[in-house]
């Protein structure tokens, strides 16, 4: 169980890094920051965003081996459900349903050093 707990929060401080990296790049890119860790009871949100007039809703995936695949390729069909749930629930409370959206995955790879191998915006990764 020790080592559950450890693993538990190197994943989170892993996950941490990788959205914070991932904020500064998008903001280096123009996206506007509304909202962080937007949550609901079906899904959560890394970064609600604004950029080119659409609201984006950002999914930061960080990765420190290819061992399991690409961080693109760790979001499950259940995890795309519960990224647009969150979103369009996220849409109807602030009476946005008519605002032009998409879904954006920021991938993250982090080398054996802790630096970063490789951080990539994948635009409209989800079909809404």
């Amino acid at each position: 169980r020790a080592c559950e707990v450890v693993r538990m929060t190197q994943r989170q401080s892993l996950g941490r890094r990788g959205e914070a990296l991932a904020r500064r790049h998008l903001e280096s890119r123009g996206y506007v920051v509304l909202e962080t860790n937007y949550r609901t009871r079906g899904g959560e949100i890394d970064l609600v965003t604004e950029h080119g007039g659409k609201l984006v809703f950002v999914e930061v995936r960080t990765t420190s081996t290819r061992k399991f695949g690409s961080p693109e390729e760790s979001i499950t069909r259940k995890k795309r459900e519960h990224l647009i749930h969150a979103a369009r629930h996220y849409l109807n409370t602030l009476d946005r349903a008519d605002r032009d959206w998409r879904v954006d995955v920021v991938a993250v790879e982090l080398g054996l050093g802790g630096g970063v191998d490789r951080l990539e915006i994948v635009e409209n990764a989800l079909e809404t």
